[in-house]
């Protein structure tokens, strides 16, 4: 596969052969960072999981240049810091046992870039390739330019796509801020109680994060673990490990849907529900 940037790579932990590895793909993440794929698409690592039927595929779009650094990377160069996030994602891909691994190499400048097309082009040859049956990506409420900018690109590049090879289903996922603020009737629950051992060992890769000042492994356990007590008030916990996401994939069945006016509407609808709540008990 031609892609864009030159330093641009695709990693096949099992060695397969590249158009076979990339047709056998059924879930796929399209994330703008380093280790957001194992943060936001665990349910989808774990439905690929030791699943001979079900094979899982990473995209990651930007290179990683701009990442803080402390303690043993603190006087680490934009150009060490990218070497070291590409080796800690092909860990993370071959401990997650991932079908294939993308590293898109853009700066984030060209994720930020509205008129950017190289980002759209690669993922459209990809999502070609792979044809995966469900699209994990950043939310549209997400609180970091980067992750918004890589979600607009992904549904531009899923809409440019003929419909049959497009996904049945797109997801917006939590990284830099959690969905447990949308109504119930719209948040989409992912179960992440199975394989603890695993998720703890993908997050656990990416150390130069970890050690970089970022405790990312205990963040994200703690929040999986929070959603899933404080989902329901008035029911016993179904899991212990929850997380959220925002079902896209109205914006794909309807291209004329602004992404917009779309995440407006789920803000629109949680003010709503607190105004109602508030009328009625006081």
């Amino acid at each position: 596969m031609r892609l864009t940037m030159p330093q641009a790579e695709l990693y096949i932990p099992d060695g397969m052969e590249e158009s076979a590895a990339l047709a056998r793909t059924t879930h796929l993440a399209v994330s703008a960072h380093q280790d957001d794929i194992e943060i936001m698409a665990y349910d989808g690592i774990l439905a690929c999981f030791g699943n001979p039927d079900r094979w899982f595929c990473g995209v990651v779009v930007t290179n990683g240049a701009g990442s803080p650094r402390d303690d043993l990377y603190a006087s680490y160069t934009d150009e060490q810091m990218q070497a070291v996030r590409r080796v800690e994602q092909k860990k993370a891909a071959f401990v997650g046992e991932y079908g294939a691994q993308f590293l898109l190499d853009y700066p984030s400048s060209a994720v930020k870039d509205g008129s950017a097309r190289g980002p759209i082009e690669d993922l459209k040859n990809i999502l070609s390739a792979c044809r995966p049956e469900v699209v994990y990506t950043h939310n549209l409420a997400d609180k970091h330019d980067t992750h918004v900018g890589v979600a607009l690109k992904t549904i531009q590049a899923i809409r440019e796509l003929p419909r049959e090879v497009q996904p049945k289903k797109l997801y917006g996922c939590e990284v830099w801020r959690d969905l447990d603020w949308m109504t119930d009737a719209d948040k989409v629950g992912f179960d992440l109680s199975a394989h603890p051992n695993l998720a703890a060992a993908l997050l656990g890769v990416f150390d130069s994060q970890i050690c970089g000042g970022k405790r990312y492994d205990l963040a994200t356990t703690g929040r999986r673990f929070a959603h899933a007590t404080y989902f329901a008030s008035h029911g016993t916990d179904k899991t212990n490990q929850l997380s959220f996401a925002m079902d896209m994939t109205p914006l794909l069945e309807d291209p004329s849907l602004d992404p917009l006016e779309f995440v407006l509407g789920f803000i629109r609808r949680f003010q709503e529900d607190v105004a109602a709540r508030v009328r009625k008990v006081r």
